[in-house]
């Protein structure tokens, strides 16, 4: 039978959440988990996740691997690679415990490491750039192996499921980290799938996304001519690749990036100071395949900070807040009133005005 409309509720699509503790404080994964379950309607059981930073504080110098496996053979598959290239310090089972929400879970392991010398010489590539690669292979040649998260004193957490299912499950109340974000998805073009769950995530780089990017064939093309690869039936996994090759690999600014991925109206940068207008011009020309089109509110999480970021006509909501060194981003400001009721300087930001939050100075000293 078809629905009628207003039998089923879709509000604008996902439900993203973030926060920080710009001093570098420990904050409980509740507090996440409590935050996304305000926004519980924006859901619909196909998907939800977690990244928090700061949570592996005794490993902090070491990737940490989370990784799916539909085998004990891709798992076997993978740790032969793994012993291959990296000196494995510690490996085990994430622990989980039973949900009932929580159904057909994969084998999901943990494994910290450091990336061996003699192949680190031998590939005659940057730390950062050989575990990158060695998590794309992984991902591309192994079957049923997913490396979902490889960051440094950081860990996704995702599954099929509403997130504050996928929280318990996780048991992110045994995590504390000094920042956090949050998914809650309701697909549009693709299956619900553990693998498809946000945060997607490379190295220490996490995106949450609020939309659909129409612009996903052509940003695929272009990122696929540096290696990536881009298998993961979503289009979200794309804005991570684009942030890692602008921020790491060509080492610009994130401002940079917000203005290639957001980047604004040519009649705009017509109206600019001819300093800015070059440069944005430059940007809009060398990368025009970057730029993606389409609704879409992500938040970026990374080693240091967030940054939140409209679409640049603004066509998924997005507010911030702060209260003290805590800063907060969320879809919707109830998301926020849940764990900080007396939360300060609320404002929905421009669409394509990057939102940046980072450490400071004591809490760098804390936490990096």
């Amino acid at each position: 039978m078809l629905e009628k409309e207003g039998q089923v509720r879709i509000p604008s699509g996902c439900a993203i959440s973030g926060f920080i503790s710009r001093d570098g404080n420990m904050i409980s994964g509740e507090d996440a988990v409590k935050s996304i379950s305000y926004m519980h309607d924006r859901s619909n059981g196909l998907g939800g996740g977690f990244a928090g930073y700061g949570i592996y504080p005794e490993y902090k110098d070491l990737y940490a691997l989370h990784v799916f496996y539909d085998t004990n053979a891709s798992r076997e598959q993978t740790e032969r690679f793994l012993d291959r290239h990296f000196d494995v310090v510690n490996l085990s089972r994430i622990p989980t415990r039973k949900h009932p929400n929580i159904t057909n879970e994969p084998l999901i392991w943990r494994y910290f490491v450091t990336p061996l010398p003699t192949k680190m010489a031998s590939s005659q590539l940057p730390e950062k750039e050989f575990v990158a690669k060695c998590v794309i292979r992984i991902n591309n040649d192994i079957n049923g192996a997913y490396v979902f998260s490889s960051g440094k004193n950081m860990g996704v957490f995702k599954a099929v499921g509403f997130p504050e299912d996928v929280g318990e499950f996780y048991r992110l109340e045994e995590y504390e980290g000094y920042a956090w974000t949050v998914h809650g998805r309701y697909p549009t073009n693709t299956p619900g799938w553990w693998g498809g769950a946000h945060p997607f995530s490379l190295l220490d780089y996490t995106i949450v996304h609020n939309g659909e990017i129409s612009s996903y064939d052509a940003n695929r093309r272009f990122i696929e001519m540096f290696g990536y690869k881009c298998t993961l039936l979503t289009d979200t996994e794309v804005i991570t690749y684009i942030i890692d090759y602008l921020n790491r690999r060509q080492n610009l600014s994130l401002e940079d990036v917000a203005s290639i991925i957001a980047a604004p109206f040519w009649s705009e940068i017509d109206r600019m100071e001819p300093e800015k207008a070059e440069k944005l011009r430059y940007f809009r020309n060398v990368f025009s395949s970057l730029l993606i089109t389409g609704p879409f509110s992500i938040i970026l999480g990374y080693n240091g900070g967030l940054m939140a970021l409209n679409d640049r006509l603004k066509l998924r909501s997005m507010v911030v807040a702060e209260k003290g060194d805590m800063f907060y981003i969320s879809s919707e400001e109830c998301a926020i009133r849940a764990i900080c009721p007396d939360a300060e300087n609320i404002r929905s930001p421009r669409g394509g005005e990057p939102v940046i939050v980072t450490l400071s100075e004591e809490g760098k000293r804390k936490c990096l």
